[in-house]
């Protein structure tokens, strides 16, 4: 891509990669935040304020070693073990939400449209592997253009249904629900949901960090992250307002658009498709453009068998993989963030030593492929800094 993204398009990508596995349906937000009541509202300014530093810390580092997959940043953060380990987890949970955005789409199909859940995954997964094989720079676009439709729809929806019943808001804000919570506590369960999106979306965030300059990336991280706030905090509030009715249902959000008119849930449905479909691209390029070449024959060729056996799995259910799959991702992403923030403060307040840009790391796709002597040329005096 020749031309520099802009700090908009940065944080439209940001936030697009996030809503789909982060609170489109609304059965996310319900488990991480508004089963806890008043307390997971308070919960969400925790998990914005992790978005900003998070996401700054993996496109800085990006930006740093010219990544092309979220490899290199890891392993600039956390080492060659520690980032060899995290690049499994990575890459194994990338996999598993490509799975759950078949079966939430499948959830969509069969709550709104009453038609087979097959029909929703096959068709999510048919459009997700078209624009994937199509590569990083389609990938980008296809987040940026869909997420603020998808982000201005949230919006509405929610600020049309707390006004509509104010007090149902103050009424639910002591309501809470163990039985729904996917951990004990609420400052646990930002923690967590922070963590686990941020494993989704490191594999699109680490290469954007390659595409744009320092200034650029920061604010797109910040706008990125106020947006992700804003909507997270604004579905819990909604899903708060109207527990009673939407706690038990597999997607949430369908019916609170509902509750308001039978065509905002129709449009919602096709709103919440769209968001699950900028996850699932996500999560499958990430997957695939971290195994293999991308563009390569192997990475369509695998981008083919990952979203067929994804289809086979989805069929274990939308709640139930989200339930268990989430929860796991989010403790196995705290090894990450420890990682991130290690490594992005050394960079702030210590001259590390990052991996040359140019230099391909172990493990990577191509790797041994560069210079072969293995010799590097000299600096030629001080670096000049970002633009």
């Amino acid at each position: 891509m020749a031309k520099k993204l802009s700090p908009f398009t940065i944080a439209l990508t940001y936030v697009g990669t996030v809503v789909g596995a982060g609170f489109a349906s609304g059965q996310e937000v319900l488990q991480f935040f508004s089963a806890f009541g008043g307390w997971g509202l308070l919960g969400t300014a925790l998990a914005t304020g992790l978005f900003i530093f998070f996401g700054l810390a993996i496109m800085e580092l990006g930006h740093k070693v010219q990544a092309k997959s979220h490899l290199p940043v890891i392993q600039a953060a956390g080492g060659r073990w520690a980032g060899t380990t995290m690049d499994l987890i990575i890459t194994f949970f990338l996999f598993g939400a490509l799975v759950t955005m078949a079966a939430g789409s499948g959830a969509i199909f069969t709550e709104q449209f009453r038609l087979p859940a097959l029909a929703g995954g096959l068709l999510l997964l048919g459009l997700t592997l078209a624009t994937v094989l199509l590569g990083i720079s389609r990938v980008i676009d296809s987040i940026s253009l869909v997420a603020p439709v998808l982000l201005a729809s949230v919006l509405g929806l929610s600020l049309i249904t707390i006004l509509a019943q104010p007090q149902g808001l103050a009424a639910n804000l002591a309501w809470i629900d163990p039985a729904k919570t996917a951990v004990p506590y609420w400052p646990l369960a930002a923690l967590l949901y922070t963590s686990y999106n941020l494993i989704l979306s490191v594999a699109v965030l680490a290469p954007l960090g390659a595409l744009s300059g320092a200034v650029a990336l920061r604010r797109g991280a910040v706008w990125g992250g106020l947006g992700l706030g804003a909507g997270v905090l604004a579905i819990a509030a909604a899903i708060l307002t109207v527990a009673p009715q939407v706690a038990g249902l597999e997607v949430p959000m369908i019916a609170v658009a509902g509750l308001i008119s039978p065509y905002i849930r129709s449009f919602y449905s096709v709103v919440l498709f769209a968001e699950v479909y900028t996850t699932a691209v996500a999560s499958l390029y990430g997957f695939t453009s971290r195994l293999t070449e991308p563009d390569s024959r192997a990475y369509r060729w695998l981008a083919v068998l990952a979203s067929a056996a994804a289809f086979i799995l989805a069929r274990f259910g939308f709640s139930t993989i989200v339930g268990t799959l989430y929860p796991a991702a989010g403790f196995a992403g705290l090894l990450l963030m420890g990682a991130l923030a290690f490594g992005y403060l050394r960079t702030l307040f210590v001259r590390a030593a990052l991996p040359a840009p140019a230099a391909k790391l172990e493990g990577e796709p191509g790797a041994g492929s560069g210079n072969a002597g293995g010799k590097e040329e000299p600096s030629s005096g001080p670096q000049a800094p970002d633009e």
